[in-house]
């Protein structure tokens, strides 16, 4: 499929199954949606371990310390009392518009809930466990209601705020039951709990989401008077792989195999042998099976002109003066020339190791060195000496230090205005493992301009980028549009994606308020790193921008040689 052949989208609802997500992250993330984003989404999920209170919690519900049973505990403003969320359980945001006069009364509420208690009937029901239901006076959904022995198989707790939904729903499939008895569930004590594996259902958690997902887009969707075709819901059997579920990457590839979707693994093709065996296996569960030869000529629109004039000469021995290292060295960037003769540089700070290793990345992956502490204050010099009217920041992702590597943005971004106060900012953050702290001290620095790169489409995560998470970039960079900052994201396309896919994750950013986004054509480093699966034309490119600028989004830099920071001046004017 082509871009050209995909239409712009005007849906009531987008499903989006996320795998494993940390309870902040999707809080995060729902509020983003909520607060941003024009549609509909239903997020279908598991949390690492974790209870948590509604407004009126009681904390005496909860009878153990929660990190010594490796759990979490956080408070919340949905209804209810404590819940349990955790591996097995199918968690469901809906952020949806709620019909109602008030938008928000306890009329609209109860309907609200009622509505979510259906789905899951329903649910349960398609799946071969009969006789569930609700009792009176407990929210929920019950397992033998009128029985002498009810038992609550799933739970909701939900917020309706200015007529839009928070919160939703936890399902349980195959949960582990001894983490409800720490609790009372829900301050219940009178009755007990159960989960469908444990009432003899025994679905996995690919065919709950499958359902669940398809009830929800015909039961909503037909209540927002769209069409079925309107819902954008991605059911690739890869999208379940087992890694999207925290259980790592499956059998390495390198022979006979059996993909996620029942179909047998080819051997990988020969040009393919330079990446490492567990990147071809990770490109196998994703379902990508081909790949083009880096021997092979790169189409025309991809061969760049190198200019070394007076002001690249001029940039390089600043940055060799001062000791300074920039991400358009370290990556291979191919607009290395163009910026550096037209005076711009990316400085890249927290030294020049990285501590993961993404497939499509050239930056050295040794250990890191210290850091420098005086490294801000010659950025901000080079940024003065170079005359620069506007400075791009990124770093190393560096899960060794406590803060991510937080500080150092910081201190560079503090160092370049009290030598420069005239420059603008923009800095390219990595994702600090999610930490509210180290969010918040990048933020309260006031960047102009805040970008953290999506790099790919969900599916190609576990791929491209195996140490981060698609729904924790984008609630990174939720959080930051909630810090009230301008925020920025990007792609590198050519992974194997689908232009549906593309167009999926421009729906996602243009959800969470991203002010402007960049597409590029991947480009393969080395041998060693992830093959190109595909060359996207000038002309997808364009198809590209016009879908994200339709769907919303301020400004797009779109095109096959586009990196994180072309054009960054002019697209943070234009917003």
């Amino acid at each position: 499929m082509t871009a050209a052949e995909v239409a712009v989208p005007s849906p009531a609802l987008h499903v989006r199954w996320l795998g494993r997500v940390a309870y902040q992250d999707g809080l995060a993330l729902q509020r983003g949606l909520h607060g941003h984003s024009p549609d509909d989404h239903l997020l279908l999920l598991e949390h690492d371990p974790v209870y948590t209170f509604g407004r009126r919690g009681d904390l005496g519900h909860l009878h153990v310390v929660a990190e010594a049973v490796g759990a979490q505990v956080h408070h919340s403003d949905r209804g209810g009392d404590v819940t349990f969320h955790g591996p097995g359980q199918l968690v469901g945001y809906p952020i949806r518009t709620v019909p109602g006069r008030r938008g928000g009364g306890l009329v609209e509420t109860a309907a609200y809930v009622s509505d979510l208690e259906q789905l899951l009937i329903d649910t349960l029901t398609r799946l071969g466990l009969p006789g569930t239901g609700r009792l009176d006076g407990f929210p929920g959904v019950w397992v033998d209601p009128d029985g002498v022995r009810p038992r609550k198989i799933a739970a909701i707790g939900v917020r309706l705020h200015r007529g839009r939904s928070l919160h939703g729903f936890g399902l349980n499939v195959s949960t582990d039951l001894a983490w409800f008895g720490h609790m009372d569930p829900c301050g219940i004590t009178s009755h007990g709990v159960t989960t469908a594996a444990h009432e003899g259902v025994h679905a996995s958690m690919a065919e709950v989401v499958d359902v669940i997902g398809d009830l929800a887009a015909e039961r909503w969707d037909a209540g927002g008077g769209t069409t079925r075709a309107d819902v954008v819901w991605r059911q690739q059997p890869s999208d379940l792989a087992p890694f999207s579920r925290g259980e790592g990457p499956g059998r390495v590839a390198g022979g006979q195999g059996e993909m996620p979707d029942g179909t047998t693994r080819p051997e990988p093709p020969a040009h393919q042998h330079g990446t490492s065996v567990r990147l071809r296996g990770r490109l196998a569960e994703a379902g990508v099976r081909a790949g083009i030869a880096i021997g092979d000529p790169k189409p025309e629109w991809m061969r760049t002109k190198l200019r070394l004039g007076t002001d690249y000469r001029r940039l390089e021995r600043t940055l060799r003066d001062l000791d300074l290292v920039t991400v358009c060295e370290e990556a291979g960037c191919p607009n290395i020339s163009e910026c550096w003769s037209d005076g711009t540089a990316t400085f890249m700070i927290n030294g020049e190791r990285c501590t993961r290793a993404c497939g499509f990345c050239l930056v050295d992956t040794r250990k890191p060195d210290s850091l420098d502490p005086a490294e801000p204050q010659r950025v901000a010099a080079a940024v003065e000496r170079m005359g620069l009217d506007f400075a791009v920041v990124t770093a190393v992702a560096r899960d060794d230090l406590d803060d991510g590597g937080a500080g150092g943005f910081a201190a560079t971004i503090e160092a370049i205005r009290n030598r420069t106060p005239q420059v603008q900012i923009e800095v390219l953050v990595p994702d600090c493992k999610g930490d509210p702290a180290a969010l918040d001290l990048m933020f309260s620095a006031r960047p102009d301009v805040l970008n953290h790169n999506i790099e790919t489409v969900a599916r190609l995560q576990r791929v491209a980028r195996p140490s981060a998470s698609y729904s924790r970039s984008l609630a990174v960079l939720a959080r930051a549009k909630e810090a009230g900052l301008t925020t920025k994201s990007g792609m590198v396309v050519g992974l194997g994606e689908e232009a549906a896919e593309i167009e999926a994750t421009l729906v996602d950013l243009r959800g969470v308020g991203v002010d402007i986004l960049t597409l590029g054509q991947y480009l393969r480093p080395t041998s060693n790193h992830l093959p190109v699966a595909n060359w996207w034309t000038p002309e997808d490119f364009e198809e590209f921008a016009r879908i994200g600028a339709d769907l919303g989004i301020g400004h797009i830099e779109s095109s096959p040689l586009t990196r994180s920071s072309y054009h960054a001046r002019s697209a943070a004017d234009q917003v």
